[in-house]
Formats: structure tokens, C-alpha cells, sequence
């Protein structure tokens, strides 16, 4: 027979383990949408700018909605100035990656400029979300668990308006 407090443990760390798998199906969720937004954006503006200039433009567009959808669903966490001042540093990893990619793919590889850009995407999405969690998730709060989210001791992570 288990101790209490071991029982309790293993609960604690199953509903850690949940908590985390949700964080990170809303993460891969936002970034689906955020990959649409970006490749509509960049297939609007391509035709009327060079395939760099369009890609710098959309990627700059849908980090914004990353950064919104990110707070407030991913992490549920409120927005301030100062994570939105800091979240474009998320980014900055992502962004060479994937220029450093699309520019690979496109002049050495041939690929087509309109597809390339996806595929460069895919190679940037686990550095994105180690630090954006570790940018947009309170320090005082950690891993999410099961106890996170509104209403609890880390209230910080719920939503709120931009301050």
C-alpha cells in the first residue's frame, strides 16, 4: 500500500503531465493558424514585392496575432507592454532560422518561393515555443499544473487586458 503522500504525488504528476500536453496542443493549434495567417499574408504581398520583403512583412504581420494568441490561449497569461516589448526576441531565433532556411532552399535548392517558406517554418517550431514559454509563462509559476489557470495561486497566468 502507497502513503498518502505519495498518491498524492503521482496525481500531482499526472495532472502536471496533462496540463502540460494541453499547453502544448494550444501551442501547436495557435501555430497552425499563425503558419495560415503568415502564408496568406506572404501570398498577398508576394505578387507585388520581392519574395523577401513579402515574407519579412507577413512574418512581421502574424507575430503580432502570435503574440495575442499566445497569451491569452497558450500560456493563458495576461499581455503586458513588456512581454510584448520582449516577445519580439522570441522570434529572433525563429526568424533567422528560417530566413537562413528559405534562403538555402530557394537559391541552393531550387525550391519554389511560394512553398519554401512552410518548409522553413517546420524547422523553426521547437525553438519557438521553448522560448516563447519562457518569455510569456511568469518565472514565479514553472511548469503549468493542474492547479494553474484562473482562479488560482498563479492569477498572473490568466487573462486579462493589456497593461
Amino acid at each position: 500500500m502507497e502513503p498518502a503522500g505519495a498518491a498524492e504525488d503521482a496525481g500531482r504528476a499526472r495532472g502536471a503531465r496533462r496540463a502540460r500536453l494541453a499547453e502544448i496542443f494550444r501551442f501547436a493549434l495557435v501555430g497552425g493558424v499563425n503558419t495560415g495567417t503568415f502564408f496568406g499574408c506572404y501570398l498577398l504581398l508576394h505578387p507585388w514585392m520581392p519574395y523577401f520583403a513579402a515574407y519579412s512583412l507577413a512574418f512581421l504581420l502574424s507575430m503580432i496575432g502570435s503574440f495575442f494568441l499566445n497569451t491569452y490561449f497558450t500560456y493563458r497569461t495576461r499581455p503586458t507592454w513588456k512581454k510584448f516589448a520582449l516577445f519580439p526576441l522570441t522570434n529572433v531565433t525563429n526568424y533567422l532560422v528560417q530566413s537562413v532556411g528559405l534562403y538555402a532552399l530557394v537559391t541552393w535548392a531550387g525550391m519554389d518561393d511560394r512553398i519554401a517558406p512552410l518548409v522553413a517554418a517546420v524547422v523553426a517550431i521547437p525553438f519557438t515555443y521553448l522560448i516563447s514559454q519562457r518569455i510569456l509563462v511568469p518565472r514565479g509559476t514553472g511548469r503549468p499544473s493542474a492547479a494553474s489557470g484562473p482562479g488560482s495561486e498563479t492569477d498572473e497566468r490568466q487573462p486579462s487586458r493589456l497593461a
